[in-house]
Parts: structure tokens; sequence; C-alpha cells
């Protein structure tokens, strides 16, 4: 904590010349930092928590396949997106922030995409802010023992003191050295862990002894009592017959990789790096990353399965997210444990910031000087944009007052929200000159309003309906995208001759 103080205190100075420094550090990343602090800030704490819990409660098919999804999306988008948006952000208006850039890419005089952009980024960044709060609140309650409201409290003013200090610059600087500590804390207690349970082979043995626990087209389904906590007996944790995992949910949980081409927190790192011709490291640097870091995860949940089948701590699906901490604790010395606890700590700060400071931004640059007060002084949209960081932490911090909430579920939301509303036309607008303002419009909000009525309306029918949102609502904006551009009139001259020559500054 204190070593992520000082990285804002150092960059303060500079990230708050002006907003462009604030917000994009003035576009001087590096591939390392690029790389490391997009993958850092996208993780968050449900890498080390969310995801291991998981593969810990019903097996391999849902971390598993939600993994290999994310691991391709994250390679097909520095290969497909990276290049195309450093220069078409470059090109179009010199856009600093994500609703900037679609406004700008479709010359917009009434800011309509600007405001309904920032609107859907406010509300989804809210909502990922506050999987981060519930992340510090367990963390902190198991390892101290005080209660999760006043942790979960302490963990969100702590992150909310760090990001309006340093900005941007020192967002990326600190997620760099996070990503770091958390690449090496899942590493350290996969390899710790194995030892312990006697080699691999013990470990998957008594996976497939479970009941559709070690299948990538099935689930296991614990035994619960009326409380929802699993049954042991003679100390062995009770499964019944396996579920199924068929087709459809295998290509719903995929689709988790769609989510990529609508993260702001990614793109803004594409938009930010210092040459367009480092992109290709940084792409090569962000796919190792995420392919250790992602199969580490999954593992650990197995793992946690063999060595804690029965802990009392586990034996709901909301404590089963604690797995990877207690596996810490069994398999270290206090001190090593607690190196590994930070990295914990550290995937939720990395995240956190990032999705507060995006969220201000959406307020303060694009609603409030790009709508509400055009001429609003660069001081006016600092001061609007750290107000804005403490709103969202309060709100944030009340979504996150249930401390059985499940951060896996959490974060699953807020991801289909942001890849249905802003995946399909990033795609569209870096990609197809005949994309116009109206199809853009439509396919945001349809996308966007989607996944609402699929989540909580559609899905709880089951059946076709249950799988998971991202996929229908993703679909669903591709199609308005391409049905209304075509039915209205053609983008101006001026456009289209804008997107030539994003598409041949890339090519040069």
């Amino acid at each position: 904590m204190l070593i992520v103080i000082f990285i804002g205190v150092f960059f303060a100075k500079k990230s708050q010349a002006n907003s462009e420094n604030y917000f994009l550090g003035g576009r001087s990343l590096g591939p390392w930092v690029a790389a490391m602090s997009a993958e850092a800030s996208d993780m968050s704490g449900w890498l080390l928590m969310g995801l291991p819990g998981v593969a810990y409660w019903c097996g391999i098919a849902d971390a598993a396949w939600t993994a290999i999804g994310l691991a391709v999306g994250t390679y097909v988008n520095w290969l497909l997106v990276s290049k195309r948006l450093r220069a078409y952000s470059a090109v179009s208006g010199d856009s600093i922030t994500i609703p900037d850039f679609l406004s700008n890419r479709f010359h917009e005089k009434k800011k309509v995409i600007l405001g309904v952009s920032a609107m859907f980024i406010l509300i989804f960044f809210t909502v990922y802010a506050a999987s981060c709060f519930v992340t510090c609140g367990k963390l902190f309650s198991g390892l101290f023992g005080f209660s999760y409201h006043s942790m979960m409290i302490a963990g969100a003013a702590f992150v909310l003191i760090y990001t309006i200090l340093g900005g941007f610059l020192a967002e990326s600087a600190s997620d760099f050295m996070q990503s770091v500590v958390m690449i090496i804390a899942l590493v350290g207690v996969l390899i710790c862990g194995v030892v312990h349970a006697g080699g691999f082979q013990a470990v998957i043995e008594n996976a497939k002894a479970i009941p559709g626990y070690f299948s990538l087209t099935s689930v296991a389904t614990p035994v619960l009592d009326s409380n929802s906590v699993q049954q042991s007996v003679n100390g062995v944790a009770q499964f019944g017959e396996a579920g199924k995992y068929g087709f459809l949910t295998i290509l719903s949980t995929l689709s988790w990789g769609l989510g990529y081409f609508g993260m702001p927190q990614v793109l803004l790192r594409f938009m930010a790096i210092r040459k367009r011709s480092e992109l290709k490291m940084s792409r090569r640097i962000a796919t190792v990353w995420v392919v250790i870091s992602l199969s580490a995860a999954v593992f650990i949940g197995v793992l946690g399965r063999f060595i804690l089948p029965t802990d009392a701590a586990l034996a709901t699906q909301s404590g089963a997210e604690n797995v990877f901490a207690h596996l810490a604790q069994l398999l270290f010395h206090p001190l090593l444990a607690g190196v590994v606890m930070a990295g914990i700590l550290a995937a939720t700060i990395s995240s956190s910031d990032s999705y507060l400071l995006i969220a201000a931004s959406a307020v303060s640059k694009n609603l409030f000087e790009g709508i509400i007060k055009k001429d609003a002084s660069d001081k006016q949209v600092m001061r609007v944009s750290r107000a804005m960081i403490l709103i969202i932490s309060i709100i944030g911090i009340a979504i996150a007052w249930n401390e059985n909430s499940i951060i896996f579920e959490i974060v699953s939301f807020a991801w289909s929200g942001f890849g249905a509303t802003f995946g399909p036309i990033m795609l569209f607008s870096l990609f197809w000159k005949r994309v116009n303002r109206p199809g853009a419009i439509a396919g945001m909000i349809s996308g966007g309003v989607m996944v609402f009525v699929w989540k909580l309306l559609l899905k709880p029918l089951g059946g076709v309906f249950a799988i998971y949102e991202l996929l229908p609502a993703f679909v669903i904006s591709c199609i308005v995208i391409v049905v209304v551009s075509l039915c209205t009139a053609k983008p101006s001259d001026e456009i289209t001759a804008e997107f030539d020559k994003a598409k041949n500054f890339v090519e040069e």
C-alpha cells in the first residue's frame, strides 16, 4: 500500500498538469507497461478469488471455458483492434476517452453518442468497482478478523485516495508492478500446493473421483443443506449427480472473450501507447501473462478441493472464493503468505483505480465538458472528476454492502455490459466504412439494454435462455448496427475520408 501511494505521489505533478495527462498519460506508455497494466486492470481480484472459487465449487468446466474465451479474446483484441484504434483515436480529434473517440468518429454536433456511452460506462464501472470493494472486504476480514463492512470501507478509502492522487500514469505504473505480484502469487501457490499434495497425479485423481468435476462437458453438483452449505460425511465433501454442460453453455461461456472488444480499461492502453510499432511486443507479453495466470487460477481451485475438501470457511459458493487465501496461509510461512495476500490486494487495486478513473472521466470529460458546460476550463474538469470518483466510490460501497456477494457474478454482469454496449460498435467503427451515427446509437443502446433484459427477465426462465447474457446482447447489437446503418443515410465524405486516413495510417 505504501509503495502504491508513493507511485501516486511521484506521478501526481505530471498527471495534474492537464486532463489529457490525468486520463491518458500523454500517450507515453511503453510496451511492457501497456501490456501488463492492461491485463492487471482487466483481471481484478476475481482472477485470484472468483475464478479459483468457481473451479473449487463446481469443477473445471465453467472456469476453464471462461479462461479459454478470455485468452483467445486477449490475443485477438491486441491483434486486430490495438493498432487501428491507436491510429484512429489520434486522427479523429486526438480522442483521450472511449466516448470521445466514438463521438469524434461520427463527427457529432449533438453529442448523443457521447452521452449514451458515458452513462453506460458510469453504470457498469460503478458495478465493477463494487466487485473490487467486495474483494477487499473478504480479504481483510478473513486475514485480520475485523468485520467485513469496516474492512470493505477501509479498502475503498485507500483506492479512492490513491486514484485521486496519481491519475492514469500512476495507475498504469502501479498496475505493472501489481501484475508482477499477481503472477508470482498465482504460480507460487500452484507450485507449492502441488508439492504439498504429492504431485499433479494425486490432485487429478481426486478431481476425477468427483462426479462431473474434472470434465469440460459436465459440472459437479455440491449437496447443500437448507442454509446452502455443502454437506460432508466422515470428512468427505458430498456431491450429487453431475450436471450437464452442453454446447450452447460452452459457446456462451467462451463468449467472455467477446467482452474484450468493449473493455474501456484495455482499449485505453491501446490509445495510450507511445508507438504503434511497440504493440506487437505488447500483444505477446499480454497473451503469455494471461495464459499463465488463468491456467494457474483454474488449477488452484482444483488443488484446493484436494487439500481443503471440507474446510468450513469454503463450504458455501461465496466462501469458496477464499480458497486461494486459505491455501496461501496453509502452505507458506506468515511472511510469505502476506506477500501472496498482497497479490489479491494488488489485483483489486489495479482494477478499481482504472474503473474509478474511467467512470469519472466519462462524467467530467464527456458529460460535463462535452455536453453540459462546453467552455469548461481544465481545472473545472479536474474538480468534477475528483468529485465523481468520491460519489462513485460511495455508490460502489453501497452495492458491495452484502458480504455474501459472489465476486464472479458481479464481474460477469459488468463484463457483459461493456462487451455488448461497446464491443460491436468499436469493431464496426474501426473496420466498416458504412457504419453511421444512427447505427452506432441504436447498436449501443440495444446492446446495453439487452444485457439487463436477458439477465433479469429472460435468464430466470431457464432452458435456452440460461446462457450468458453477453452472447445474445452482443449478437443483437451487431444486427441492429448493420440494419439501422443500411436503412439510413451513408456517412459523409468527410467521415469516410477520415476512415481511409486511419486505415492507411495503420498500414504505413
